[in-house]
């Protein structure tokens, strides 16, 4: 799959929905990246592409000493807000690529549902020279699984039907072929052959509205023409509310993690 990096600050565009209906990460995961890291609680964290926060506050309400980097301003300014309370968290507005990051500095370096944004080549090694020799990456994020009823196919015929150029996000790329990728890039740009991967499942509750306004998020949508956008909308709020007003949303979180080889 290509992906076109240029998209990546549309999320800021829609900060305000980001913010308010996309998914958090489950408190299993964070406990797994912690064990997994062998994280004292000193130890010092880096973050890349934290939005508005979601998987921010879940290590920064642990104690942890966080630097939190983002691209987007609004984006930004709603994860210092969520992690206010937290005096060890500083987030930073900037592209990850021209920021000056401290050389062999931090115990874990982790990004959410954003890594695939910055070039391969590019943030891999950047993070491996960001991390002291004892130190973890840790990479994870959302898949959206198919759930494969009713509402979920009639969803999908209106994607054929209407707007057959867009992707329906309910259809992602397949765990296999995501899995082949990150592998080969720790491979390739740190050459880490031993990579953890665990799995997370879970289910979302969406009225017809969320739905919608979770759609509005994609960054693929965001070139949809606005007549197009409220019929394909208006008749996916009408397919839900059809169904009851709410459907649930089976969600994969996959992690991948890994110990820095020096020496």
């Amino acid at each position: 799959m290509s992906i076109d990096r240029a998209r990546r600050i549309t999320f800021e565009e829609v900060a305000d929905v980001y913010n308010e209906v996309r998914p958090g990460y489950p408190d299993e995961l964070v406990d797994d990246v912690i064990s997994l890291s062998a994280l004292q609680p000193d130890a010092h964290l880096l973050e890349v592409g934290c939005g508005p926060g979601n998987a921010t506050v879940l290590f920064a309400q642990r104690g942890y000493n966080l630097l939190g980097i983002e691209l987007g301003e609004r984006l930004a300014q709603y994860a210092r807000q969520r992690c206010q309370e937290f005096p060890n968290t500083i987030i930073i507005r900037s592209a990850f690529e021209d920021y000056d990051i401290p050389s062999h500095s931090f115990d874990l370096a982790f990004s959410a549902d954003a890594f695939h944004w910055i070039p391969p080549e590019i943030g891999y090694p950047k993070l491996m020279n960001s991390l002291k020799d004892t130190g973890s990456i840790a990479i994870f994020g959302h898949i959206a699984l198919d759930p494969q009823t009713a509402w979920a196919k009639t969803v999908d015929d209106a994607f054929q039907r209407l707007a057959p150029q867009f992707d329906n996000p309910q259809k992602s790329d397949s765990l296999e072929w995501l899995v082949d990728v990150i592998k080969k890039n720790f491979r390739e740009y740190c050459g880490i052959e031993d990579v953890t991967v665990k799995l997370y499942y879970e289910s979302q509750t969406l009225s017809a509205d969320t739905y919608v306004k979770l759609l509005r998020t994609y960054s693929g949508h965001r070139d949809m023409d606005e007549e197009l956008r409220t019929k394909l909308y208006t008749e996916i709020r009408n397919v839900i509310n059809g169904f009851g007003g709410s459907v649930e949303r089976p969600m994969l979180t996959v992690l991948f993690h890994a110990k820095v080889k020096r020496g």
